[in-house]
């Protein structure tokens, strides 16, 4: 069970959809994205993992920069993190 944390639910809902569709986009077919919830004293901690290749070393300085993105022109506006970040 987890606590009532106060927030903006639309804002919290909209870096969950990031963070998940990333997830899923990062994966192989078939691949698993795992979310895990916990109490802290500060909180509530939220976790998403997925089995993708993970993330270059030159490219984690900018992921939460706007309109950065790794994938194909017209495949991807390079928005989510930089939403979820803010």
């Amino acid at each position: 069970p987890l606590p009532p944390v106060p927030c903006h639910p639309g804002k919290v809902n909209q870096v969950f959809l990031n963070l998940i569709v990333n997830a899923i986009q990062a994966s192989d077919p078939g691949g698993a994205v795992v979310v895990r919830t916990r109490a802290e004293a500060a909180g509530v901690v939220v976790e998403v993992q997925d089995a993708g290749c993970g993330i270059r070393p030159e490219h984690r300085s900018k992921l939460f920069e706007p309109f950065f993105t790794t994938k194909p022109v017209g495949q991807g506006t390079g928005l989510g993190l930089s939403v979820s970040f803010g």
